[in-house]
């Protein structure tokens, strides 16, 4: 009697667990879903190669596969947003824009619930009406690189629809690791690099790192980052250069996930020393080797709360536009002026004899995410690290800075390189003519304004 009696209690007891449970489940208001989606964006024939002006023929194999990856996530209230990484050295704002709207007209999504950023891989094809100005194409030539860009555009579009419709429940966290292979440029000359006891010049050593994990504590995804050129290579052979090795490495130390790269604001800096693939792939496991380290120590989980802002704002031109008789000029001088330029300057000939005006300014992308409490700024073109120094300055050491998102038209200077010149300070869209002395000061202004609007609050 006593044993059925237990029995009886031990059912009652477990039946009561159950439904605490149920009830639990029931009146869960929900946390954060996501998805992932992948594709290989590899060329399957010849193509020009985007990143360097010197080339000066088709490429001649792959070291290791390209890839378009894409993170989709959306909050307790349903609001979505997507990252989609490309290894590629830019993507120019016609196909960008193309790409976003039809995500938007097909899935629901506004511009500013896409972040499409791109590794900045100098040993990636080129996309069309990108580069059509500064390498010699022939007829066919064109037509590869265009057949190309047009698969492209359509693999994206899909492969946003296939993340979209793969979210599950999950967790996100967030965190920051760090790694020193970056140099900048500007301030160090890279032929003594080996020789170098100090680095000068501003540098962002930061290693964002976004985790995400299923309801069964399994990841299925990192979104990480960095801020530094992917030119360790500069031969004839496809590849995703040290971003590219990193996410290999990852995804080899993590079966079944999908590591997503993003680039930061690394417009001035450079791995030093580099040219040679074990140098590309020594680097690459540096990165995945910071990224497994915040994986492992505590991690922030951020609340399943997402915001969004975007905006273009109109960056001018420091003086006027070049004129016929100058661009002939540059095209005729036999001696200082390299071939990319003259190129260049034809394209911009052939725009003004066929009656199209040169516009005295740029639309810029500006972008701010709020994931929980961690921000995430998505800016546009080659941008420099002061850039990011000083929005953390403004937002705090803990927030996600990327350049090289949804448009990469032109370099973006600091006023102080503007002020010092040199290369990245004299390559505006229009190559003749410098960006105007506020563009910072503009666009710091813009993403202020945005941060507000998407909840985030300045720290000072």
């Amino acid at each position: 009697m006593w044993k059925t009696i237990v029995l009886i209690l031990i059912s009652i007891f477990l039946l009561s667990q159950y439904s605490a449970v149920s009830q639990t489940t029931k009146k869960d208001p929900g946390g954060w879903k996501a998805g992932v989606a992948r594709v290989v964006i590899t060329p399957k024939e010849s193509i020009w190669m985007a990143g360097y002006a010197a080339r000066d023929h088709t490429s001649e194999g792959v070291l290791h596969d390209l890839w378009s990856k894409a993170l989709a996530i959306e909050d307790k209230n349903g609001n979505r947003a997507i990252i989609i990484s490309n290894d590629l050295v830019k993507i120019p704002k016609n196909i960008s824009d193309r790409i976003r709207d039809r995500i938007g007209a097909k899935y629901g999504l506004k511009r500013a619930q896409i972040i499409l950023n791109c590794s900045h891989t100098h040993s990636g094809p080129v996309l069309y009406d990108s580069f059509n100005n500064i390498y010699p194409f022939n007829d066919e030539q064109l037509a590869v690189v265009k057949a190309y860009s047009v698969k492209f555009e359509n693999q994206i579009v899909e492969l946003a629809g296939k993340a979209l419709a793969s979210m599950v429940p999950a967790q996100i966290y967030a965190e920051s690791g760090v790694t020193r292979f970056q140099v900048n440029r500007r301030n160090n000359v890279e032929a003594l690099s080996s020789q170098l006891t100090e680095l000068k010049g501003p540098n962002d050593y930061a290693v964002p790192v976004l985790k995400v994990v299923n309801n069964s504590g399994d990841l299925i995804a990192v979104a990480f980052g960095y801020a530094c050129h992917a030119t360790v290579l500069n031969f004839y052979m496809i590849s995703g250069d040290y971003p590219g090795f990193a996410q290999i490495e990852l995804e080899k130390s993590h079966p079944g996930v999908t590591a997503l790269f993003l680039q930061g604001a690394g417009a001035d800096q450079n791995p030093l020393p580099r040219r040679t693939v074990p140098l590309a792939m020594q680097y690459g496991r540096q990165l995945a080797s910071a990224v497994d380290r915040v994986l492992e120590e505590n991690m922030r989980k951020l609340d399943p709360v997402l915001s969004v802002a975007y905006s273009e704002i109109n960056l001018q031109y420091a003086g006027p536009l070049p004129t016929k008789s100058e661009l002939l000029q540059i095209m005729s001088d036999s001696s200082s002026t390299p071939d990319y330029l003259k190129h260049s300057a034809a394209g911009l000939l052939q725009k003004l004899e066929s009656g199209i005006k040169l516009k005295d300014s740029y639309p810029y992308p500006c972008q701010v995410w709020k994931l929980g409490d961690q921000t995430v700024m998505a800016l546009g073109g080659e941008l420099l690290v002061e850039y990011a120094i000083e929005l953390k300055k403004t937002f705090g050491p803990d927030i996600f800075v990327f350049g090289y998102s949804n448009d990469v038209m032109a370099y973006i200077p600091s006023e102080t390189v503007l002020k010092e010149g040199g290369y990245e300070g004299t390559r505006s869209p229009v190559f003749t003519t410098a960006w105007n002395m506020n563009i910072q000061k503009s666009i710091l202004e813009e993403m202020t304004r945005l941060a507000a609007k998407a909840g985030v609050k300045a720290v000072k």
